[in-house]
């Protein structure tokens, strides 16, 4: 073997780190430890009848076109299905040729990275912001620029201060990376005057928005606020999807919504990657979308993530110390702690877990460090009564750390 092998690594595989959620999630497969630490949908959720009655149905129907390979760009079917979903949200200006099929959203991101991202370029992102898509865009050695949040969101105010002097620098960001809609990991849902204020800076600087919408379909109460997408239809807004949080997480299918002039690149990198994403998986998604099951089982999965919010609330409500605060999301599967400043949510861990209960650090979503005294809490994955077990566990740590 050689000597030093490390020395043959590329400077992108050196600057790839393991996932903080991924590690986390290794401490909480004990059958005894109570994790609100991944971002994973209810095991109740999934439609275990429905797929496999489609999987026979696929091979029935189209089996040598469901094992052989796919075209780069997906399935036509299951583009079809996605274009008519998103022309009900306002998208009238796309067509089928302006989606493209992937791995998940997350090789959407890796994706975006490998085909926007040199060394040194600035990227802005919110703070907080999803681990995975600053950890997908790290590793191609750009600044991350962190926009602080508001109520309703990242700040314009700010954006504009970071994009005027960036310009007066003679920089520009590739891109403004946002999750609009019950943010990963704030909960929070950008309102639509937000969505207008952000979209008017990136034409006035000439900079692209990636929309990353994992969670919108899972809304609880309140009325939804336009796509970005929908309002800014000039091209400079690029969607992602998935079927993560809204079908199920083994299927690994995403998506790339943007103008053909950007797709291109997509479809190219991807060819690079993966060739192509499942045949066979697109096909019963597609058949899953055409056949209304989708939205029966999606009625349940909002029905249940509802009420396992609202009793993570009440049990917050109930249990929490004064002192600690947290988002009440309108839909989603996370919601945000703040304890008191001075605290440490990295030294609460230890504790938390020697209680037999895990959560995610809210500073490894704050590309500049900070937030170290926040918390993500996923409420969609544990049942009511290990929701409360679990919440009495957390709230003794963190009484203790006070």
């Amino acid at each position: 073997m050689i000597s030093n092998i490390q020395n043959l690594f590329s400077d992108q595989a050196n600057r790839m780190k393991r996932s903080a959620i991924r590690e986390c999630l290794k401490l909480t497969q004990q059958p005894d430890i109570i994790s609100f630490a991944g971002g994973l949908p209810s095991k109740t959720s999934f439609p275990y009848d429905d797929i496999k009655k489609l999987a026979v149905s696929v091979i029935e129907e189209d089996g040598p076109a469901a094992l052989q390979y796919s075209t780069t760009e997906g399935d036509n079917g299951l583009r079809e299905q996605l274009l008519k979903r998103y022309q009900r949200e306002g998208l009238t200006h796309i067509t089928t040729d302006n989606i493209v099929i992937t791995t998940a959203s997350q090789q959407s991101l890796d994706l975006l990275g490998k085909i926007f991202i040199n060394p040194g370029d600035k990227i802005i992102c919110g703070l907080p912001s999803y681990l995975g898509g600053i950890s997908a865009f790290a590793v191609y050695g750009p600044e991350l620029v962190g926009i602080k949040f508001d109520e309703h969101g990242m700040r314009a105010d700010i954006l504009e201060e970071k994009l005027k002097v960036l310009s007066e620098a003679g920089e520009k960001p590739k891109f403004i990376y946002v999750i609009p809609d019950f943010q990963n990991p704030a909960g929070i849902t950008m309102p639509e005057f937000r969505r207008k204020e952000i979209i008017d800076l990136a034409h006035k600087y000439e900079v692209l928005i990636v929309e990353d919408s994992p969670y919108r379909e899972v809304r609880f109460e309140g009325q939804a606020p336009a796509m970005m997408h929908a309002l800014d239809k000039t091209g400079q807004v690029i969607t992602l999807g998935t079927f993560s949080k809204i079908f199920c997480p083994g299927f690994r299918i995403g998506w790339i919504v943007a103008d053909q002039s950007i797709l291109e690149k997509f479809v190219q990198a991807k060819q690079t990657a993966d060739l192509c994403t499942s045949s066979y998986l697109q096909k019963i998604a597609a058949k899953y979308l055409e056949t209304g099951l989708f939205e029966k089982n999606l009625t349940g999965i909002i029905q249940e993530y509802k009420q396992k919010k609202n009793h993570m609330i009440k049990n917050f409500e109930t249990y929490m110390p004064e002192g600690v605060r947290w988002t009440n999301p309108e839909g989603g599967l996370f919601l945000f702690l703040y304890l008191p400043e001075h605290l440490d949510a990295g030294k609460i861990f230890f504790n938390a877990i020697e209680k037999k209960v895990a959560f995610v650090q809210g500073d490894v979503f704050h590309c500049d460090g900070s937030g170290k005294n926040t918390l993500r809490i996923n409420f969609s994955f544990v049942d009511k009564e290990t929701n409360t077990e679990g919440v009495k566990r957390l709230a003794e740590a963190i009484k203790e750390s006070l």
